[in-house]
């Protein structure tokens, strides 16, 4: 296992899939595709390749080709396959899960707060893909292939929210394809620190992990480190010291919006690791900071939730869209900022 993913076992990022582009030499001889990336690509078996073919995901020179093509020299061949489970023992684990749609290729989950997605580094229980494994056996679903399902993207720990997964790994490299050219509808509502000034905006600049502190991404603006990343952003409500922002991602970098936000000049309202958890915008007067206290008491985590989620179906073809409420915690926070919006002069004063 790498630094990467020891040191990101729970973070929203597409390293959960592999992308190869390939050019193939001049001198190349007729051969299957499938037997020529077998011998090109580390790690990977044959039957890996004849699914990524099966699901459309190898593409010659733009075009989708099956597992028998014969490439030619000077082929540009670009494939995109998930990457090899981890080697992670998984155990059912009764652990509660709001099902929010499922059918016999997918399930899509509104994770709560606090939820590990994934083991990895210091969390190897308690994680969702444990309390999958119980759902699935109470509820004698023994279509699900690996017994705990198959992960195509991934939110926080402390982000709430829409999560898919999918009951077989076909589905799988379906799906993988459509993150992997942003085609799925993905939206996020935070609450952000600082009155942004915009109504709508884009932030641009590559992420990568900070040179400094390899827990938290930086933006790279010279572009020379880290992945491309774009997010859009409109303004929901305003409260002086506070935004309540929509987020839509374009790309799907670890912890894009924190990022992007603090990028921007506004953290996101408690969140800890990127030092939203401190009082950044306000007033001096002990009646503020004590409401300000009290806010994030309401919610102990970074202001984040994964809103809505939009993609094709992998099997049926059909588009699939759901929505879910924002969490109690951030409902209660907002309520209390409007609030304070409306009574602002009764907090400064001592």
């Amino acid at each position: 296992m790498s630094e990467e993913q020891l040191t990101d076992n729970s973070e929203e990022s597409y390293d959960l899939y592999e992308h190869h582009n390939i050019v193939v030499d001049p001198g190349q001889t007729p051969i299957r595709i499938d037997k020529f990336l077998f011998g090109k690509i580390i790690n990977v078996s044959r039957n890996k390749v004849q699914q990524a073919a099966k699901a459309g995901n190898i593409l010659v020179d733009g075009a989708a080709v099956k597992s028998n093509y014969k490439v030619r020299p000077n082929d540009n061949i670009s494939v995109v396959m998930t990457y090899p489970p981890r080697d992670v023992e998984i155990f059912p684990e009764d652990i509660p899960l709001e099902v929010v749609y499922e059918d016999d290729d997918v399930i899509v989950i509104n994770k709560q707060a606090g939820l590990v997605v994934h083991p990895g580094h210091a969390n190897y229980t308690g994680t969702l893909l444990h309390g999958l494994m119980h759902y699935f056996e109470k509820t004698n679903q023994k279509n699900v292939e690996n017994g705990f399902g198959y992960l195509v993207h991934r939110i926080d720990k402390d982000t709430s929210g829409l999560l898919l997964v999918t009951k077989n790994e076909m589905a799988q490299t379906k799906l993988a394809k459509q993150f992997f050219d942003h085609t799925v509808d993905r939206a996020y509502e935070a609450l952000v620190w600082g009155d942004v000034i915009e109504d709508k905006g884009v932030i641009e600049g590559h992420i990568g992990r900070s040179l400094k502190d390899r827990r938290v991404m930086t933006v790279f603006k010279d572009g020379e480190y880290g992945k491309p990343a774009i997010s859009h952003y409109k303004v929901l409500n305003r409260y002086g010291y506070v935004t309540h922002v929509e987020c839509k991602l374009e790309t799907g970098r670890t912890h894009q919006i924190r990022a992007h936000f603090t990028f921007l000049g506004h953290p996101l309202f408690n969140d800890a690791r990127y030092g939203g958890d401190g009082i950044l915008k306000g007033t001096t007067f002990t009646k503020y900071k004590q409401f300000a206290q009290n806010c994030f008491k309401i919610i102990p985590r970074q202001s984040l939730h994964a809103r809505s989620l939009g993609f094709i179906h992998p099997t049926t073809g059909k588009s699939m869209h759901f929505e879910s409420e924002l969490p109690s915690d951030m409902k209660e926070v907002l309520n209390k900022w409007d609030g304070y919006t409306s009574h602002r002069d009764e907090f400064n004063e001592d």
